[in-house]
């Protein structure tokens, strides 16, 4: 086990917060640790989030909204839509690839970004963005590709650790919106949990007052990272 204690974080200066209309600081580890994955499965037992290659964990003094969550992968039971958007993507082919940069990944990711996220703190997207984000040279982690015959519908990127998969981000072609692309990604990344014997699939944040966050209470039962504890959302 790592010697968490002897670990250095970092505070950022307040900065204006991605979701809510509040400034927010981010406690990040110090980026000169080498990032392995034993250290990084017991850092998201204490919330710790990856985004490119820094592991970070929300740390405003005057706001608790951003809440670490998590799928315990064993007891989850699909809902009657999730059943059908498993249904409805039943035709799609996965593969299991490393990160890497190619012109159909990016374009795939552009579009994405500028038609769901045009309003958000990553658009305009770019090349150098998308590498930094996504294509850290971390031997843990994978691109899951859910292809339709060849045609490549949507990306998750995800982290395979000791203790969980971890969601680190999803991209899928924004003209598919019956299918429930990201909705999806979630429920095969928690049948690959499984299938591996891992017992959580890691979500990032919940915000209960954020809509965008709101999709993940879709989800029973999910355990929340409260008071240095994980507890069931009720």
């Amino acid at each position: 086990m790592t010697e968490l204690a002897h670990l250095k974080f970092y505070a950022t200066q307040p900065h204006a917060c991605s979701y809510l209309d509040e400034q927010a600081t981010t406690l990040f580890l110090d980026p000169r640790q080498p990032l392995d994955a034993d250290m990084y499965a017991e850092l998201s037992e204490l919330g710790f989030r990856r985004s490119g290659e820094h592991l970070y964990r929300p740390h405003c003094q005057h706001c608790q909204a951003c809440i670490p969550a998590r799928i315990p992968c064993a007891a989850f039971r699909p809902n009657r839509q999730q059943r059908r958007i498993a249904q409805r993507n039943a035709d799609l082919q996965t593969h299991i690839v490393r990160p890497s940069y190619n012109d159909e990944y990016y374009a795939l990711y552009a579009r994405y970004i500028e038609q769901r996220h045009a309003d958000g703190d990553m658009y305009p997207p770019s090349r150098e963005q998308f590498a930094t984000f996504l294509l850290r040279d971390l031997p843990f982690c994978v691109f899951v590709e859910f292809r339709l015959d060849n045609r490549l519908l949507a990306i998750a990127v995800t982290d395979v650790l000791p203790n969980g998969l971890s969601a680190v981000y999803t991209f899928f072609d924004p003209q598919e919106e019956k299918r429930s692309l990201g909705r999806m990604a979630i429920l095969w990344q928690i049948d690959e949990a499984r299938r591996r014997g891992l017992p959580a699939l890691y979500l990032g944040y919940w915000i209960r007052n954020c809509r965008k966050m709101r999709y993940k209470s879709e989800y029973r039962p999910l355990e929340l990272y409260v008071n240095q504890r994980w507890t069931l959302l009720t």
